[in-house]
């Protein structure tokens, strides 16, 4: 597993499928503040209020200047689906082989009821207009969260 990229350093770049047929590519988003929230699974509770709750604000996260997109191992079609059922309006990027969890370094042994398995370590990262990593939440806890990254997005 890669370590996670600290504040300061350059994100690591990214070319991946979208919702919708599309590419998402860091080099696409230069310029503009990058909010980069990895999620373990379309359609799971957790995972489904997290992205409720960025839609939510993603007016405000415009007018900051600032793009989200959610990131999981999930395929396109099924990307496609979480994103027409919710209203989502915001990019999903599937990551089925692993490359770019693997490169911001969430991709990690997890353990729920004494079994250990690799799954995705719920973490977000802000990057600023430059490509560098602004902040990084590990560990998230979903109620409160987005509004947390968008207060950083705002002071950035």
């Amino acid at each position: 597993m890669s370590a996670m990229p600290a504040p300061g350093s350059p994100a690591p770049d990214f070319d991946l499928p979208g919702a919708g047929g599309g590419r998402i590519r860091l080099a696409d988003l230069k310029g503009r503040k990058v909010v980069l929230y990895f999620y373990p699974k379309d359609d799971t509770s957790g995972c489904t209020k997290e992205a409720m709750e960025f839609n939510a604000l993603r007016a405000e996260f415009d007018a900051a200047g600032t793009t989200v997109v959610g990131v999981s191992p999930d395929d396109v079609k099924s990307h496609d689906k979480f994103k027409a059922k919710y209203e989502l309006g915001f990019d999903l990027a599937s990551d089925t082989e692993k490359a770019m969890l693997e490169a911001y370094g969430v991709w990690a042994e997890k353990s729920m009821y004494g079994r250990k398995y690799m799954g995705v370590e719920r973490t977000t990262f802000l990057i600023d207009a430059t490509g560098k990593v602004a902040e990084v939440w590990q560990k998230v806890k979903v109620p409160g969260h987005a509004a947390a990254v968008l207060a950083a997005a705002k002071a950035l």
